[in-house]
């Protein structure tokens, strides 16, 4: 099938609600299943939040009682993988009839409940969990709260629309995983973030014309409002503007040109139809990992290994 409808959900969490996120996230993605979409995309993070503006009570060589009474609430609020949370959000997607991809908090519950990682999750049409990818490197002060993921989240599915895969934010200001990213095959490269910067838009459109692909950026609308009064450290946001992130969620073609251009300053469900031939004459100049690419000159390893710090081996 080389057409197909995508919806790019800009939407506030609920923050640090995840029954709440859940329940705004399904019936997001069931309308933008009415509207005719194929595959819906939300934004990084967006069960239970990015708590842009809030440091957890945390300073270098110290951390508060008000900051770790947070970061639980955090972490009670995030979504093991797999768990009733990736069941009700692949049943939307199942009645949304729509791939469905979605930037959660991820806590491990299989070998720590205190390691939380910033990961995207895929849900087929049929309801199933098709795979996750933890985000790589956390940037700044997100080192605090997240931990990173290895080479074996590292996938791209195929679908009767082409072949998608993601990574998050500032991921995609790291070439060598982008060059991973092409030479899976990507078509409909997916970029979660919480980046509202005018910068950001020249990065998703340079990726679709390196990458010859679409580009779907996602991004939150979020202003100060939105944020619980009882969190112990409230305070911290006292310095942040009323409007926490501007949004900028996007639509870019193979050429590096908008499809959709970028929205500020609201919620709103960005829709698109794609042709997927339009990659395959975008790449008659240019094919960076065909044509254009010099495998006698440059090599990328990519280590998907599954990485455990503890190895048990019976005798």
């Amino acid at each position: 099938m080389s057409t197909c409808r995508v919806a790019v959900v800009q939407a506030a969490s609920v923050i640090m609600d995840g029954e709440a996120c859940t329940e705004k996230a399904i019936s997001l993605t069931l309308e933008a299943g009415e509207k005719g979409a194929n595959i819906v995309v939300f934004p990084e993070a967006f069960i239970p939040a990015y708590p842009r503006g809030l440091a957890f009570g945390a300073t270098v060589g110290s951390r508060s009682p008000e900051g770790r009474k947070d970061w639980l609430r955090y972490l009670e609020n995030s979504v093991p993988v797999p768990s009733q949370t990736t069941d009700r959000l692949g049943e939307a997607a199942r009645k949304a009839g729509v791939y469905l991809v979605i930037g959660v908090i991820e806590r491990d519950d299989e070998s720590s409940r205190g390691t939380l990682y910033c990961s995207v999750l895929f849900f087929g049409p049929d309801g199933a969990l098709l795979g996750k990818h933890r985000k790589l490197k956390p940037t700044g002060s997100e080192r605090l709260i997240w931990g990173e993921g290895d080479g074996s989240t590292l996938p791209v599915f195929d679908t009767p629309y082409g072949k998608i895969g993601a990574l998050i934010c500032w991921e995609n200001y790291m070439p060598l995983a982008r060059a991973a990213m092409y030479a899976k095959g990507v078509q409909i490269y997916i970029a979660p973030t919480a980046d509202s910067r005018e910068l950001w838009q020249s990065t998703i459109r340079h990726i679709a014309a390196e990458g010859r692909c679409f580009v779907l950026s996602c991004n939150q609308y979020v202003n100060k409002e939105m944020y619980p009064k009882d969190l112990a450290c409230y305070d911290e946001l006292s310095s942040s503007p009323d409007e926490m992130c501007r949004g900028g969620s996007a639509i870019v073609g193979p050429l590096g040109e908008y499809i959709k251009e970028p929205v500020y300053g609201q919620e709103e469900i960005l829709l698109a139809d794609l042709d997927l031939r339009d990659i395959s004459s975008s790449q008659f100049d240019f094919d960076v990992v065909g044509h254009y690419s010099r495998p006698d000159v440059f090599q990328l390893v990519v280590n998907e290994e599954k990485k455990e710090n503890v190895k048990w081996i019976n005798r």
